[in-house]
């Protein structure tokens, strides 16, 4: 993986941890916990598209879509066992 393609994933990241943390009840991590948040929903993401079969293209937008439906997942996951 080269350096430009890595400061971009850590950028959908990001922006997907940040995205997902305002749809699920308005909640910020900071910059470190939304980038955790956003990468870790982005395995999920890719890897819960891919088991379904689900395709919604390639490009920026559809990888940080893919990332934003992992990291609500992550959350949704991470709040049923903290029990908030």
């Amino acid at each position: 993986m080269s350096l430009t393609s890595l400061i971009i994933f850590l950028l959908i990241g990001l922006v997907a941890g940040w995205l997902a943390g305002m749809i699920y009840k308005g909640m910020s991590f900071g910059l470190i916990g939304n980038l955790v948040v956003g990468v870790v929903g982005a395995f999920v993401g890719g890897f819960l598209f891919n088991l379904l079969g689900i395709s919604i293209g390639g490009g920026l937008i559809s990888a940080i879509i893919s990332a934003v439906v992992g990291a609500l997942i992550l959350l949704f996951v991470i709040n049923l066992v903290l029990k908030r």
